[in-house]
């Protein structure tokens, strides 16, 4: 249900993206630092959608790493923790006949 959501939505911004770009395709001056063209608008909006989604995708995939490797230690925590913890709660005859296989 929640791809679906995210899909419609999508579509919808694609729609109205389509629509306003089409709308906007007279030609206007464009500064890259030492030069100055003419471009339509029409690439200019497309060009910064797609750049805004490229960052956009960008920083969620940094983000979804950061967030795999604090899982991955807070895992590695736990299963410490759960050893120590057998550790301390093993019976003291139980822990002789460990040190006797020894």
């Amino acid at each position: 249900m929640k791809g679906q959501t995210f899909f419609i939505v999508g579509v919808i911004a694609a729609i109205l993206i389509a629509v306003f770009s089409v709308l906007n395709v007279e030609s206007v001056p464009v500064n890259l630092l030492f030069v100055q063209t003419d471009w339509p608008l029409i690439l200019i909006i497309l060009f910064s959608v797609l750049l805004g989604a490229i960052v956009a995708f960008a920083l969620s995939g940094i983000r979804m790493h950061q967030l795999k490797l604090e899982m991955k230690k807070l895992k590695e925590q736990k299963s410490a923790q759960i050893d120590e913890s057998e550790e301390v709660n093993t019976p003291p005859s139980r822990m002789k006949k460990d040190h006797k296989k020894d």
